[in-house]
């Protein structure tokens, strides 16, 4: 897939865009602030609906503008199709597809995805669990779209299981208990289904980490992926049983597939605690390459990929072991000095200050 037009209307800094795009390498540039990860962000909005930067929607609406608007022309299994996405600074947004409105958002996953790899990627392996569980679920996602509602099924299950929670506030008569049961039995069946989702994931995933980090390394260096839950052994509805005390008293549920965590090991030790920072960077674009690798192989399409920064971060070895490791299809990478060693562009895009954007000649 590939995006072959992109227009932008009151997106972060830029006012208007309307460019063509190269089906290959299009080269991002402009100085500091002034608007490169900002294009890219829309790009990576389009497979996502959500800023792979962690903002709310509003804030990528440009000051003094009711809404934003990202649109593209998509070719996609030989068709091309258009998306367009309202972002609405009050009320609900819209999302076209073909000029139709796009039911659910997994409709749009259908037409375009993204892959994206960023300064922030470090956070994969070193900050807490639920980093490392968006990162499995936005995959599980990208893989079969329809196991959106696993997700949603699971997140609206575990709010009400908690909403009910706080409303007992710790007092369970008989008819709370009742109440309390059949809220368990939907919770932990919507539980299960999602951590199987991510216990197959992690077993597929694991050899593509591993060839990428090698690659990426220089060297072949064990690496291995864990999922830990707790309490699979005994199942989902016997660990709501014997928490139910403790939960009653927070008012919120304390086991689950939101407590999970994905340990990732290198040469038998945990990345997060035990692998210096260049190990744990190599680990993190392995974990993005690994991901972008296998929804290749099952989708038959790659991902639109994204490289926001990342060559400023590595030595020149890591730099130049990532560009051949990187998978044929459309590219986007932003830089404030030009092209990495080793990149040829199709395309060169300046962005200057203020959001112009333009083909840059040189």
């Amino acid at each position: 897939m590939e995006i072959h037009r992109l227009w932008l209307v009151g997106f972060r800094s830029h006012e208007t865009v309307d460019i063509e795009l190269d089906p290959g390498v299009n080269l991002i540039v402009g100085g500091n602030g002034a608007g490169k990860t900002n294009l890219v962000e829309a790009i990576g909005y389009l497979g996502s609906l959500r800023s792979f930067r962690g903002v709310p929607a509003e804030a990528l609406i440009r000051r003094g503008a009711d809404q934003a608007v990202v649109r593209a022309e998509i070719d996609h299994s030989g068709r091309r199709q258009l998306v367009e996405i309202e972002i609405a600074a009050r009320g609900r947004g819209r999302v076209l597809i073909n000029r139709q409105r796009a039911g659910r958002a997994r409709d749009l996953l259908e037409v375009v995805q993204t892959t994206v790899f960023g300064p922030d990627d470090l956070a994969v392996v070193k900050d807490g669990p639920g980093v490392r569980r968006d990162l499995l679920d936005d995959l599980i996602v990208q893989l079969r779209p329809t196991d959106d509602v696993v997700r949603s099924d699971w997140e609206r299950a575990l709010r009400q299981r908690n909403s009910f929670l706080k409303q007992v506030r710790g007092r369970l008569d008989e008819s709370a208990a009742l109440t309390l049961e059949v809220w368990d039995t939907k919770a932990a069946e919507a539980g299960e289904r999602l951590t199987e989702r991510r216990n197959d994931l992690v077993d597929r995933l694991g050899p593509f980490v591993s060839q990428a980090y090698a690659e990426l390394a220089g060297a072949p260096t064990p690496v291995a992926l864990h999922l830990v839950s707790p309490w699979r052994d005994d199942g989902l509805a016997n660990a709501f049983r014997s928490g139910r005390d403790d939960d009653l008293r927070r008012g919120l549920t304390l086991v689950g597939p939101h407590r999970d965590d994905v340990v990732v090991t290198l040469d038998g030790l945990p990345s997060r605690t035990h692998a210096s920072q260049g190990e744990q960077r190599c680990l993190a674009l392995a974990l993005r390459l690994a991901g972008h690798r296998l929804v290749t192989e099952v989708r038959g399409d790659p991902p639109i990929l994204i490289l926001d920064d990342v060559f400023s971060e590595l030595d020149h070895g890591r730099a130049a072991a990532l560009l051949m490791a990187l998978p044929a299809g459309q590219t986007f990478i932003t830089s404030a000095t030009g092209a990495p060693p080793g990149v040829e562009p199709g395309l060169a895009i300046r962005v200057e200050r203020g959001g112009r954007v333009t083909p840059d000649p040189d």
